[in-house]
């Protein structure tokens, strides 16, 4: 049954849902230890929730090709596998919410941050707001997911990255941290939104060059680099759109496990409604293909298996048409 994925701040169905379902799997124990998924120290047992906070940070510490620098490539960033990969773990947090809810119909939502951007980005704009997010704060003090010492329901940051960029035990656990506006002033606009959509790769080349170029790295020109926000390369602004919100969100949001703040998902969630926006106007089409070589492009390839708990069943080629899943209520 395909689900319809809506603006979280006009269904207030799917927020209530939303919150409900990420403080259910905060709690819910899994079969792994932290031990078993690589986390140095006292094996601890791992909840749902932190299993996806665990599988950002390694991914974003495998390197492609295998044996490179994962601060240059990795298995879900400074890529073309920076759309598939992130489809394939929303949709696995979606399906968990489903399961968890008992709600077959339930959908993720999405935060349209370009519409808060073309507010002068207000750090006080409602989705977070203490009926959705709360706010910001070391730790957040407001809305579901504040921080409440000795409560054991309480929304507690239990994974974090060590210095290197490593999962590590966060030793007391804590509450969720965050910084609007610190790190960078604004998020981004929806002017730049549509400049990323309209992106039109020169004269004669070949299709997919609109998605991605070779090296396929940060630097690459096509949609996909403006939409994860590596270029256009300026040293007076050095991050845009995708990473843009990361950094304006700061706190948790800035490692590897950012995750860790339930924001993620919804910022995601936009990014994802973006790309299905820019397939519905160009085609399903992805750089590169099989017939680049493995030694350099392994895990990025249309083929590759997706580094992900769904294993070698999702490949980027398996995700470029998910509308028997879920649509978008609108695109851009």
């Amino acid at each position: 049954m395909s689900v319809v994925r809506r603006n979280i701040l006009t269904d207030a169905a799917a927020r209530d849902d939303f919150v409900e379902g990420v403080l259910a799997l905060k709690q819910e124990p899994t079969a792994f230890t932290t031990e078993q998924l690589g986390v140095p120290g006292t094996p601890a047992p791992v909840h749902t929730y932190d299993q996806f906070v665990i599988w950002h940070c390694w991914t974003m510490m495998t390197p492609i090709p295998p044996g490179g620098n994962p601060r240059i490539r990795n298995a879900a960033h400074r890529g073309p596998i920076f759309l598939p990969w992130h489809r394939v773990m929303l949709g696995l947090l979606e399906t968990k919410i489903q399961n968890i809810l008992g709600k077959p119909d339930f959908a993720l939502p999405y935060w349209d941050w370009s519409a808060d951007g073309d507010l002068g980005s207000p750090t006080d704009a409602l989705v977070f707001t203490e009926d959705y997010l709360g706010g910001d704060g070391d730790p957040v003090a407001d809305g579901r997911f504040a921080f409440h010492p000795g409560d054991p329901a309480t929304f507690a940051v239990r994974i974090e990255s060590d210095p290197g960029g490593m999962p590590v035990q966060a030793d007391p656990v804590r509450g969720l941290v965050r910084a609007f506006a610190q790190d960078w002033p604004t998020l981004p606009t929806g002017a730049e939104v549509k400049n990323a959509l309209a992106h039109t790769p020169p004269a004669g080349a070949d299709p997919v060059d609109r998605y991605d170029t070779l090296a396929f790295n940060a630097s690459s020109e096509g949609f996909r680099n403006l939409l994860e926000g590596w270029i256009p390369k300026d040293p007076a602004r050095p991050v845009h759109m995708h990473n843009q919100v990361h950094v304006w969100i700061s706190g948790d949001m800035a490692p590897g496990t950012s995750p860790n703040d339930p924001v993620f998902f919804l910022h995601h969630c936009n990014v994802d409604r973006i790309w299905e926006g820019w397939m519905n106007r160009f085609g399903r089409i992805y750089a590169p293909g099989m017939d680049l070589p493995a030694a350099v492009y392994e895990g990025e390839r249309i083929g590759d298996a997706i580094v992900s708990p769904l294993g070698a069943s999702a490949t980027p080629g398996s995700v470029l048409d998910i509308s028997a899943v879920y649509t978008y209520d609108v695109l851009p």
